[in-house]
C-alpha cells in the first residue's frame, strides 16, 4: 500500500542535503529500510515516525504531509533574511561604536591634585 509519509521525509531529507546512508544513520535504520519507507513501499511505526520528527526538527503533522511545507519554507527563508537584516544592522552598530570609543575612552583629561 503506498502511502503519501515516505515522499514527504525523503523532501525532508534533500532539503537538508543528507544522503540516504547518513539519514538512515541517524535515524537507527538500514539504508535499505528508509529507502522503503521513503519510497511508500512500508508504512514506518510510531516509534520510528517520532525519531524522524525530533531527528529532522519537525511536527509529526509536517512529516505525515498534513502541513504545507512549501509554506513552512518561505517563512523560514523569510526568517533568515531577517536576521541577516539584524546582523548588518549589528555590524553597523558595532562600527558607530567604534567610532565613538576613542572619545569615550579619553574623556575629560583629569586635574592634577595641588
Amino acid at each position: 500500500m503506498k502511502t503519501e509519509i515516505g515522499p514527504h521525509m525523503a523532501e525532508l531529507r534533500r532539503e537538508r542535503g543528507l544522503t540516504q546512508r547518513t539519514a538512515a544513520a541517524g535515524l537507527g535504520v538500514s539504508q535499505g529500510l528508509l529507502s522503503l519507507y521513503e519510497n511508500g513501499a512500508r508504512e514506518p511505526g510510531i516509534a520510528f515516525l517520532l525519531r524522524a520528527c525530533d531527528y529532522y526538527g519537525v511536527s509529526a503533522d509536517e512529516l505525515l504531509g498534513r502541513e504545507d511545507l512549501s509554506g513552512k519554507q518561505a517563512a523560514e527563508e523569510e526568517l533568515r533574511a531577517l536576521a541577516a537584516e539584524l546582523r548588518a544592522l549589528a555590524d553597523r552598530v558595532e562600527e558607530r561604536l567604534d567610532g565613538l570609543r576613542p572619545g569615550i575612552a579619553g574623556g575629560p583629561a583629569e586635574k592634577e591634585a595641588p
